[in-house]
C-alpha cells in the first residue's frame, strides 16, 4: 500500500511539473506574440535549412499526390488501395481499362463472326489493347516501387522525425527564453533590494541566491537548447541527401515512362501494319449511302470528277451562272476547292460530270469547288 501511495505521489508531482512547464512556455509564447519579451533568434544558416526543408516537404507532397493521380486517375480506386495498404493487405488484381476494352472487343468479334472483316479486325485490335493494358500494368508497378515509394518514405518517415525534433527544439527555445527572463527579473530585483534595503537585511542575500539559481537554470537550458539545435541541424542538412535520392528516383521514373510509351508505340505500329494488310472492306459497304442525286464511288461520273476534272481548266458557261451567299466559313481541303467566308457573295455554276453536292465557285480570279450545303442560292 505504501509503494502504491509513493507511485501515486510521484505521478502527481510529475503531472504538476509538466503542467508548470507547459504554463511557463505558454506565457513565453504569448509574450513573444505581443512583443513583450525577447526571443532567441536562430542563425541565418539554420533558418535557410528550415526554409529548404519546408519547401522540400511541400513540393514532394504535391508531386507525390499528382503522380498518384497520373498512375491511378480513379479516386475510388486510390482510396481502396490506400485502405488495403493501411490494413496491410494485398490489393485484389483487376483488369485495367485497356484490358477490359480488349476483352469486350474480342467477345464482340465472337458474336459478329470472327470470319467477317469487322469481327477479324476486332480480334486484332482487342489483342493489341490487352497487350497495351499489360504494358501499362508493368509501368504502374515499376513507377509505384521506384518513384512513389521513396517519396512516401520521406513524407512518412524522415519528415515526421524532422517535425518532431523541430517541435522539441521550439520547446527548448521557449524554456531558454523563460530562463533568460527569470534571470533578468532576479537581477533587477537584486539591484533594487541592494539600493532600498539596509545591508543587514536578509533580503539581498535571498535575491543573490535567486540570481544564482536562475543562472544555473539558464546554463542547463542553454545546454539543452544547443544539443537539440545540433540534432535538428544534422537532420535538416540530410535534406541534401534526400534531394540526391529523389533525383535518382526521378531518372528511373523517366526511364520507366519512356519504356512504357515506346512499347505502346511499337504495339500500335504492329497493329497498323496488320490492319493495312487486310482487304479494303469499305468500298463495297452497302450502308455507305450517298446524298440524293449523288453518284457512287464506282460511278463513271464520279471517276470523271476525281480523275479528269481539272478546276483550272473549267470555263464558266455563257448562261446558267448564279449568285450565292455563303452561310458558313469553309476551309478548302485541297487546291481544287475554294475557301469561303460567311456572308460573302460568290458566283457559282455546275459543269458536266460534277457531283450534285458540289458547285464551281468563283471569287474574282479565284476558282474552286464549293459544297452546296454551305451556300444559299440567290435568284
Amino acid at each position: 500500500m505504501r509503494g502504491y501511495t509513493t507511485d501515486m505521489d510521484f505521478n502527481v508531482k510529475k503531472l504538476a511539473s509538466d503542467a508548470g512547464i507547459f504554463f511557463t512556455r505558454a506565457i513565453q509564447f504569448t509574450g513573444e506574440k505581443f512583443g513583450q519579451v525577447e526571443k532567441t533568434e536562430l542563425d541565418a544558416h539554420f533558418e535557410n535549412l528550415l526554409s529548404r526543408a519546408d519547401s522540400t516537404k511541400n513540393w514532394t507532397e504535391k508531386i507525390f499526390r499528382q503522380t498518384e493521380v497520373l498512375l491511378q486517375p480513379n479516386p475510388s480506386s486510390r482510396i481502396e488501395e490506400f485502405l488495403y495498404e493501411k490494413l496491410d493487405r494485398t490489393v485484389p488484381s483487376r483488369p485495367n481499362n485497356e484490358e477490359l476494352l480488349g476483352h469486350y472487343m474480342q467477345d464482340a468479334a465472337k458474336d459478329f463472326g470472327p470470319g467477317t472483316p469487322y469481327g477479324s479486325t476486332l480480334i486484332k485490335v482487342g489483342d493489341c489493347e490487352r497487350r497495351l493494358g499489360s504494358v501499362q500494368r508493368e509501368f504502374l508497378q515499376t513507377s509505384a516501387i521506384g518513384f512513389l515509394t521513396p517519396l512516401r518514405n520521406f513524407l512518412e518517415g524522415d519528415w515526421r522525425t524532422i517535425s518532431k525534433e523541430r517541435r522539441l527544439l521550439e520547446n527548448r527555445r521557449l524554456d531558454l527564453d523563460s530562463c533568460k527572463a527569470r534571470l533578468k527579473k532576479a537581477k533587477l530585483a537584486e539591484s533594487k533590494a541592494a539600493v532600498s534595503l539596509p545591508s543587514s537585511s536578509c533580503f539581498p542575500s535571498l535575491w543573490s541566491e535567486e540570481v544564482d539559481k536562475a543562472e544555473h537554470e539558464l546554463r542547463l537550458a542553454q545546454t539543452e537548447f544547443d544539443r537539440q539545435a545540433e540534432v535538428t541541424r544534422l537532420l535538416l542538412e540530410g535534406i541534401s541527401s534526400t534531394h540526391v535520392n529523389h533525383l535518382r528516383c526521378l531518372h528511373e521514373f523517366v526511364e520507366a515512362q519512356t519504356a512504357y510509351y515506346k512499347q505502346c508505340h511499337l504495339h500500335m505500329q504492329d497493329l497498323q501494319k496488320e490492319l493495312d494488310r487486310f482487304p479494303n472492306a469499305f468500298a463495297g459497304n452497302p450502308g455507305h449511302s450517298m446524298a440524293s442525286g449523288g453518284s457512287s464511288p464506282l460511278d463513271p461520273a464520279s471517276a470523271v470528277e476525281t480523275d479528269t476534272l481539272k478546276i483550272e481548266e473549267v470555263q464558266a458557261p455563257a448562261t446558267g451562272t448564279r449568285k450565292a451567299k455563303v452561310l458558313y466559313d469553309y476551309d478548302a481541303a485541297d487546291t481544287s476547292e475554294l475557301s469561303l467566308l460567311a456572308d460573302e457573295l460568290i458566283t457559282v455554276y455546275t459543269v458536266p460530270g460534277m457531283d450534285s453536292d458540289w458547285l464551281v465557285g468563283e471569287r474574282g480570279n479565284q476558282k474552286g469547288k464549293v459544297p452546296v450545303t454551305y451556300l444559299e442560292l440567290l435568284s
